[in-house]
């Protein structure tokens, strides 16, 4: 593909990317259902327009647009606004994502006859909720910001817990001599320095960003240039990348910073192509003939189901009983963890890993994944009606003057 074809190529996938979530709104389902849809349109199983099955480089797209998505997160948020829901966030994302895993283990390997390690490592692999699937949903909405940033929280914290979780049961499932306490010790290393290198960076941070620089656009470039700063050293030191730029984003949320309005607006539309493009990659990577003609989609229609309805009412509903929630909003925020681009990221880990039929799993993910996309996503509005819970998506109107 020569260059003028790549940048083509790019051009016509942003349009696409902008098309499918004006569709998406008109149709009233999540834009990323049709961003996923186009991904696997025109990969190799589809019109083949762009051959791709490159795992290594889907996990690694992956990665860089997870970070920028949690950390605009984070920084959208901050901790001024998080803190009435700190513990609960923390809470459902530690406590409720192991939970669930274990009972969605429980499920796999009743459902499917998977070993012990096997079903955990499925469990693992979809537990956590995803950031950029609960922000596309629940931004832009007037549901209650106490119940939004709780979900929004969940989701910004477990997905560095579900990364870490996952990297350990692989590494327990590809040596032999390990033990689970590798998982024990993978856990605790990524999360104790991805928190301690996200606060110390936002606190290096502030000083710097108050530096006035001789261009507007710099301002936001500087921001970025520090979130890459702050994952890169939490990774050299074997934490949680994730964990620290979300920590960072928060603890910058509330910062005085010049042109914070323009600084926002910037990592908002780079969180929204983040989505676009690791959404059109996942897809890229899907062989939609296989799923097809094997029993992977009913068997992922099943964990799907299991999971929706049983592991995580289960997992996460005995942890909001001491909030202070009502009846309908703790049953909307067992419904409405979404599950997104993280479960099909973690399964490319599996297969990266060499762990035994992880093609499988990668597959029965992927299932999950659209299911959790499409019918929860989806019904998220009906849900809200049932329930009572006022809930409308506010227009987007632009800048005047």
């Amino acid at each position: 593909m020569s260059e003028g074809q790549l940048v083509l190529v790019v051009g016509v996938l942003l349009a696409a990317g902008l098309a499918a979530s004006l569709a998406a709104g008109r149709l009233r389902v999540p834009g990323l259902v049709l961003v996923l849809a186009i991904g696997m349109a025109i990969g190799s199983d589809g019109t083949g327009w762009i051959p791709f099955d490159d795992f290594e480089l889907a996990r690694k797209i992956g990665v860089v647009a997870l970070a920028f998505i949690l950390f605009e997160g984070g920084l959208s948020s901050g901790f001024d606004e998080i803190r009435p829901v700190l513990g609960t966030s923390i809470a459902l994302a530690t406590l409720g994502t192991v939970g669930t895993a274990v009972l969605t283990a429980v499920a796999a390997g009743l459902l499917f006859d998977l070993e012990p390690l096997e079903a955990m490592i499925l469990g693992s692999t979809v537990a956590a909720t995803d950031a950029a699937a609960v922000f596309a949903v629940l931004r832009g909405s007037t549901l209650r910001r106490k119940l939004a940033r709780t979900l929004e929280g969940e989701s910004g914290v477990n997905d560095p817990v579900g990364i870490a979780l996952m990297v350990g049961m692989v590494e327990l499932a590809t040596h032999d001599d390990a033990s689970f306490w590798i998982v024990v010790e993978e856990f605790s290393v990524e999360m104790s320095v991805g928190l301690i290198v996200g606060l110390l960076g936002a606190a290096a941070m502030r000083p710097l960003l108050r530096i006035s620089l001789p261009n507007p656009g710099l301002y936001p470039i500087r921001t970025l240039a520090a979130a890459g700063v702050v994952y890169g050293i939490a990774s050299v030191f074997e934490g949680s990348g994730f964990l620290a730029v979300f920590v960072a984003g928060i603890a910058l949320g509330d910062a005085d910073v010049p042109f914070r309005d323009s600084i926002e607006r910037f990592h908002t539309s780079l969180a929204s192509l983040a989505e676009v493009v690791v959404f059109v990659a996942l897809g890229l990577t899907i062989d939609i003939t296989n799923l097809l003609t094997s029993s992977r989609l009913l068997e992922g229609l099943a964990l799907a189901v299991a999971l929706a309805l049983v592991a995580r009412p289960l997992g996460v509903g005995p942890l909001l009983l001491p909030m202070h929630m009502r009846r309908n909003e703790r049953v909307f925020v067992l419904w409405a963890g979404l599950r997104g681009a993280v479960p099909i990221l973690l399964a490319a880990f599996a297969i990266l890993g060499g762990v035994d039929d992880a093609e499988r799993v990668y597959d029965i993910v992927f299932v999950v994944v659209a299911f959790s996309v499409i019918v929860q996503g989806t019904s998220i509005p009906f849900v809200t009606r049932r329930l009572g819970i006022p809930m409308r998506t506010a227009p987007v109107l632009p800048d005047e003057g």
